[in-house]
């Protein structure tokens, strides 16, 4: 590739050519008369100027008319609604009773749910309280404890109480992509929210490097009276994109990344 193709020009190389030599032996050319060559160079001149002169005559075209019917919002716009300043257990609280309010408390519960704290019992314990409707909290404790079992915590190497041995870094953390209402009615509604997150450990002796992964978690919420709460959920896998080019960072660049980047209080 020629540089004229990598910043945009054809690729064509031009060459000028050097004038052709008189020939010795040609007959003798005449010089042309002064005069001559001014009154051409004028009469060219007088009808370029006509020719502007007659294109501006035209009519102005009409300027467009702005459409009284604005765009219809498309579903996947933010409605600028700011976002809860409320916290319970470390968690956003005091959601608005409308569908926005829903998608932004399950957004924002699916972060909760999907962090390295529901790895620790206690903080796991802290999280369920906070968004757990007040009927299903012992259910929902119950089955996020038989899934953070003392099992999975050894398998994926970390101790009892959900922390990385020494030298490494755990990380587990769930970003919403979007969210969307699957049917909403008096007091309660059904929300999916598309995430991405990122699940491993760092450190040179890792058996599980930090990976990504997409998924949905899909919310069954009840609102309580003041707050939008978790009566049911659950996840499966995608919609997944496909995997960018990007160059893989090393396993201390994740680690830094994971202590210093903190994360966000969603709003739909």
């Amino acid at each position: 590739m020629s540089n004229d193709d990598q910043y945009g020009g054809t690729g064509q190389t031009r060459t000028r050519l050097p004038d052709s030599a008189a020939d010795p032996y040609g007959p003798t050319r005449r010089t042309p008369r002064a005069t001559r060559s001014l009154i051409t160079v004028v009469g060219v001149v007088v009808l370029l100027i006509a020719a502007i002169a007659f294109a501006n005559q035209g009519p102005d075209a009409p300027e467009a008319k702005p459409s009284d019917n604005a765009p219809a919002a498309s579903s996947t716009t933010t409605t600028g609604t700011a976002p809860v300043t409320g916290k319970n257990g470390g968690v956003a609280s005091g959601f608005a009773q409308d569908q926005q309010g829903a998608q932004s408390a399950a957004s924002n519960y699916a972060v909760a749910l999907g962090s390295d704290g529901m790895f620790n019992p206690a903080r796991r314990h802290s999280i369920v309280d906070a968004v757990a409707e007040e009927g299903s909290r012992t259910k929902l404790q119950a089955a996020f404890d038989a899934d953070y079992s003392a099992g999975l915590l050894s398998q994926i190497g970390l101790t009892k109480d959900g922390l990385a041995p020494a030298g490494a870094t755990f990380v587990n953390r769930t970003v919403p992509v979007g969210a969307k209402v699957k049917n909403f009615a008096s007091g309660t509604a059904a929300v999916d929210v598309w995430c991405v997150g990122m699940f491993g450990l760092t450190g040179e002796k890792s058996t599980r490097p930090v990976t990504s992964g997409w998924f949905t978690i899909s919310m069954t919420l009840k609102w309580n009276g003041s707050d939008w709460k978790v009566v049911e959920t659950s996840q499966k896998d995608g919609p997944t994109p496909v995997t960018g080019d990007n160059p893989v960072s090393t396993s201390d660049e994740i680690g830094s990344a994971v202590t210093e980047f903190g994360g966000f209080t969603y709003a739909r």
